[in-house]
């Protein structure tokens, strides 16, 4: 009995493929001989038949895949990165991935090119594939699961990579926990080395010697378009990155062995890579990361050699003085790993660790130079000879043709500068200078640009340091103009000393000005914008002057800091005629504290109010005046208020340089709020010392002095206003 079993494919294969329906004839035969001639004819179309399956094999893990689809497979597919696809079918099978190509007219193949993944695609690797939710001590076997699923097991090639030869293998066999591979040499061998000279036969007897067994992580995939082997090399590379950038050998000896490892070690540090990558961190930072890494290893390495002869029922001397030499070496290593943890957490990388590296311990100044003497830095990366006779003739030889002035060369303002002793001079010649390094300026020298601002242009790319940090005691900066591209630090910081600018233009990428407590900033005649922060941040006790400057087009035009605190001393700002405009928030905003504290002491003035009751009065209160206002409801008399001294409004400016009232009202906004802030200040400070009992207010502390000279300085279309305050 015989017969023929006609199916056709599911309805699921037939919407899964794009060619036709292919039906699968299936014999059914007896042993009847009385068939036999009907089995004879149905030969040639059973062997049609074979051929036909034979076409639609390759398709047959697509169709298992369609097959077994579930809705959240479809999901997960919605959710693939490229590079990550992994057990991912096609239509089409090809590779995903770019080919790599070898430098130089070498004989070896290329490789699938893998390195230039992204930080979401590691991520994603790392977290949904090769390790998961595992612990420290999972680590090994989480990854010997993954290589056993995604590695393809034999019967592929791929390049043993060395430090001294790159030969092609062909793998036979990958044993995964041990993460090694069985390989077999090609021939003809195909080999690179780099410096040393290795023969086919020296090749061989080196892989007898290890068993042909070689490290997973020392072989690249070798590039085939076919796509089969796409998983294969990204495994093998995610396998790289990890052991090379990820793991520590001392993870298996953490003693948080109960918290998932991919939280707390692999996700900080993968950020932290990629950070540094992208120039996100500052470049002191890296090099105390990279400095503190290997020395953590090599600590680890000694702490590991010393305790591993180290016995334990011994009584002897020499192991008691080992031992107490093993404890002594394992603080030091926890010290070590504190602060790699610190610097790879993404907070405390910033609250903690940058704090050493963002200039609040910039060097020391160097101070006059030994040999005495005076140098001009002459930066230009060229010059015409016309160049060069105007530069002598109206800059060098009118002030510095003494005998105690020698010049220098320089391409790079960066390295003009890094050469400076006290009383050094930097002049930039025209033209645009690229620099990847901040500019640290710790000596009292002076940077002038030759030439107009626009025409003297220094660019900063690099993302992670500030672009100007001034910790000088006396430092000059004339005729310069600074650019910002793609930064996440401000455009100049003044930690500490002067520093002057005049005729200088800021065009920030993220916060502009800042002045530190304890930092005195003259700014004039210069043009700032951009700014994703504030143009000009004052912080309490600093000294701050603002003349003839134009902010605009930042997100807040000054913010003045908090100087509410009993700890912070009282800012000295001086703003006139400066020009406010266009800012998305504020002209000038003040940050205070909103507590109850504060609430319950004198409200501050109005500004509107008192415009309306003072329409023709711009002049800034007086001492008795201040008196009335904020200490009005207090039994002390003039004992709460401090002394405040407010310059008055020069005739001259106030008529010459007054804009439309619209424009010119913040002023007296700002200095009305600072001195009713200061007066607050003043009674929380003496409340709160006579609360501390029978010892009396230190006067020298309660009297300090808060100088403010604010006119002459219009806002214009400022989102928000004129000045404004924040309350925390």
């Amino acid at each position: 009995m015989s017969g023929e079993l006609v199916c056709s494919k599911p309805e699921e294969v037939r919407n899964a493929e794009t060619e036709n329906t292919v039906e699968i004839i299936i014999k059914l035969t007896s042993e009847d001989p009385a068939n036999d001639h009907d089995h004879n004819v149905n030969q040639q179309p059973e062997r049609e038949t074979e051929t036909v399956c034979n076409e639609i094999r390759p398709n047959h893990s697509k169709v298992s895949k369609e097959l077994f689809r579930t809705d959240d497979d479809d999901d997960d597919d919605d959710d693939d990165d490229s590079g990550t696809h992994y057990l991912n079918g096609d239509e089409r099978p090809c590779t995903h991935l770019q080919r790599a190509e070898r430098p130089g007219n070498g004989k070896l193949p290329d490789t699938f090119q893998t390195d230039h993944l992204l930080y979401y695609e590691r991520f994603k690797a790392y977290q949904d594939y090769m390790l998961g939710d595992c612990k420290t001590s999972e680590v090994e076997a989480f990854t010997a699961e993954y290589l056993e699923k995604i590695v393809e097991p034999c019967d592929w090639q791929a390049i043993w990579h060395t430090d001294v030869f790159d030969v092609l293998v062909e793998v036979v066999d990958v044993d995964c926990k041990e993460l090694k591979a069985k390989v077999e040499l090609v021939l003809p061998m195909e080999c690179e080395t780099r410096g040393c000279d290795l023969t086919e036969e020296s090749m061989k007897a080196l892989l007898e010697a290890t068993l042909h067994k070689v490290p997973l992580l020392e072989l690249s995939v070798v590039y085939d378009e076919s796509g089969d082997f796409d998983q294969t090399a990204l495994a093998l590379e995610h396998l790289r990155f990890f052991y090379k950038h990820i793991w520590r050998k001392w993870d298996e000896e953490d003693e948080d062995d109960d918290f998932d490892y991919f939280v707390r070690c692999v996700e900080p540090r993968l950020r932290l890579y990629y950070d540094i990558l992208e120039d996100r961190v500052p470049a002191g930072l890296v090099a105390e990361y990279h400095s503190t890494l290997a020395l953590c290893s090599e600590k680890f390495r000694e702490f590991s050699s010393l305790r591993s002869g180290l016995d334990s029922d011994s009584e002897s001397e020499q192991d008691n003085v080992s031992m107490v030499e093993g404890l002594r070496m394992y603080e030091q290593l926890e010290a070590l790993k504190r602060k790699l943890r610190i610097i790879e957490n993404p907070l405390l990388r910033y609250v903690l660790g940058y704090k050493v590296n963002s200039g609040q311990q910039s060097c020391r100044a160097k101070g006059p130079r030994p040999a005495g003497g005076r140098v001009v830095h002459l930066v230009s990366a060229s010059a015409t000879v016309h160049q060069l006779q105007s530069l002598i003739t109206d800059k060098l030889m009118p002030h510095y043709s003494s005998e105690e002035f020698e010049v220098q060369f320089h391409s790079d303002p960066v390295l003009a500068v890094n050469a400076c002793f006290e009383g050094d001079v930097v002049i930039v010649c025209p033209g645009l200078y690229s620099i990847t390094s901040s500019i640290s300026i710790v000596d009292s020298i002076e940077v002038e640009g030759y030439g107009l601002p626009d025409e003297v242009v220094i660019e900063k790319r690099n993302k992670g340091d500030a672009f100007v940090e001034s910790t000088g005691a006396n430092v000059k900066l004339l005729n310069l103009k600074f650019i910002q591209c793609d930064a996440i630090e401000g455009i100049l910081c003044v930690r500490q000393g002067k520093l002057e600018m005049e005729n200088c233009v800021m065009q920030c990428e993220t916060t502009g000005v800042i002045v530190r407590s304890a930092a005195q900033l003259s700014m004039n005649m210069c043009d700032l914008y951009g700014s994703k922060g504030a143009g000009v941040e004052i912080y309490p006790g600093s000294v701050c002057s603002l003349v003839g400057n134009g902010i605009h087009h930042c997100k807040e035009g000054i913010l003045i800091k908090d100087f509410a605190d009993e700890l912070d001393a009282v800012p000295k700002i001086t703003m006139v005629n400066n020009v406010i405009h266009n800012n998305q928030g504020y002209g000038v905003i003040l940050v205070k504290p909103g507590d109850a504290t504060v609430e319950d002491l004198p409200a501050e003035p109005n500004a509107a109010d008192e415009k309306e009751e003072e329409p023709e009065d711009t002049e800034a209160k007086s001492e008795a005046d201040i008196d009335d206002d904020d200490g009005g409801g207090s039994n002390d008399g003039d004992d709460d208020v401090p002394v405040i001294v407010v310059e008055e409004e020069c005739p001259v400016i106030k008529h010459g340089h007054s804009g439309p009232p619209d424009f010119t009202e913040g002023n007296d906004a700002i200095k009305q709020e600072l001195v009713a802030t200061s007066a607050k200040k003043h009674g929380l400070q003496k409340s709160r010392m006579k609360a501390l009992g029978a010892m009396q207010a230190d006067e020298n502390l309660l009297s300090q002095e808060m100088f403010i000279s604010i006119h002459g300085n219009q806002f214009k279309h400022n989102g928000k206003g004129s000045f404004g305050t924040f309350l925390y």
